[in-house]
């Protein structure tokens, strides 16, 4: 039974008198890339966002995150693994920012739980180094780290990853809505600028 016979079975059974049956739904099937694939696919999606991504290795993330810092000269960045940074500039979020002081910092950083390549979706559930909620979407620049180990291919595959008894957010590029004009405007419902920080091998 394809897609139309489907549709046309509920329309009958919704119209009939009778005890409504109707078909089993045929299981979905998204297609499964190659690990190089998912990791370029998800690259794409983001930079086509509007987000900024920069590759590294593991050996190579602290470094990265500081060329980063230094290149765009912020001078407040609150992380929530400092340790890992080990920049001057770089804060903690313990004891917790309030939301008047987070709105003066430059950026934040965090990790994610999951990306999403056939999206562009990042995936927070705000456990161990990614922070709490306020942090993403406060300040007006987030820096995202994601494991390329931690990419999956869709949607369905990224839902049965994520427990549902805690709160997740969604990122997918920077926040932008549209006015009743249609005219995009950005850093409405989050950080205006996305930057995801890639980290692509074995841990050295």
């Amino acid at each position: 039974m394809n897609g139309r016979d489907r549709i046309l079975a509920r329309l009958r059974a919704g119209l009939s008198d009778g005890p409504v049956v109707l078909p089993e739904p045929a299981p979905v099937e998204g297609r499964v890339m190659e690990a190089t694939e998912r990791v370029d696919t998800l690259v794409d999606r983001l930079e086509d966002y509007g987000a900024t991504v920069l590759r590294c290795r593991p050996d190579t993330l602290s470094h990265t995150i500081i060329g980063l810092i230094g290149e765009r000269g912020w001078k407040r960045v609150v992380s929530v693994r400092r340790n890992r940074v080990g920049h001057p500039s770089v804060l903690g979020d313990d004891p917790q920012l309030t939301n008047e002081e987070l709105e003066t910092v430059d950026a934040v950083i965090t990790e994610s739980l999951l990306a999403i390549a056939e999206t562009g979706t990042i995936v927070l559930d705000h456990g161990p180094g990614q922070g709490r909620r306020a942090l993403t979407l406060i300040p007006d620049v987030h820096v995202c780290v994601v494991e390329a180990s931690a990419v999956v291919d869709d949607v369905p595959q990224a839902v049965a990853s994520v427990d549902a008894t805690r709160p997740t957010t969604w990122i997918s590029g920077p926040s932008a809505t549209s006015d009743i004009e249609l005219e995009r405007v950005e850093g409405v419902h989050g950080p205006r600028n996305l930057f995801v920080v890639l980290v692509e091998g074995p841990p050295g």
